[in-house]
């Protein structure tokens, strides 16, 4: 599981990266959407390997080389993309940075493939769906893939995502809601991120 999320304030990045933590996520997706994004992920990716340095972290909804590049010179371990950009994957792979282009097609996630990405995004994955990830991994089962959007920590919902065949879920707000950032509840936060492990873990023994 792949938690992902933005804020502007680096107080609160580091409270929601160490409530995560605690629960037992390893790996986070900082989603660059706001102005200064880099310089708030810049911080955060000081504090985590600090404080918690086998926290795996990377960057999500970049769309170009460059800023790939300098998320990665602040310390960005994997690239997330909303769609398959040529020379963001090309970027990543001259750092053998993992870089896990956003695919809507059998083509896209072929030609990812082709240029080395190991794991890819769905995305539209709510439009998609787990049947879309089904017939794909029927001829190639090798594929490996991520949604993010419309996944939800329910069990419902994740056993139809894993039994599909997706070998990791990102969940953002569905999981690190804004309830929690404006309350400050991160214990809350904390347990649910150790209940979605833990339910994942078991569907994945299934």
């Amino acid at each position: 599981m792949v938690p992902l999320f933005y804020h502007a304030d680096v107080s609160l990045c580091k409270q929601v990266v160490a409530a995560c933590y605690r629960g037992g996520a390893r790996l986070l997706e900082f989603t660059s959407r706001g102005d200064f994004a880099h310089e708030v992920f810049g911080e955060l990716s000081k504090h985590c390997a600090s404080e918690m340095p086998d926290m795996i972290l990377g960057v999500g909804s970049l769309t170009d080389a460059a800023a790939a590049s300098l998320y990665m010179q602040l310390g960005a371990n994997f690239v997330v993309t909303p769609a398959l950009r040529e020379d963001v994957v090309l970027t990543c792979n001259r750092r053998k940075v993992a870089s896990l282009p956003g695919c809507g097609s059998v083509t896209e996630i072929c030609r990812a493939e082709e240029l080395g990405c190991e794991i890819v995004k769905l995305f539209p994955s709510h439009a998609l769906g787990p049947d879309f990830v089904k017939f794909v991994r029927a001829p190639q089962p090798w594929t490996n893939i991520m949604p993010t959007s419309g996944v939800v920590p329910t069990e419902e919902n994740l056993r139809a995502w894993f039994q599909a065949g997706v070998t990791c879920v990102g969940l953002g707000s569905q999981l690190i809601s804004s309830e929690v950032l404006k309350s400050g509840d991160f214990d809350s936060l904390e347990k649910r991120v150790r209940e979605t492990l833990a339910l994942i873990s078991k569907l994945r023994n299934f």
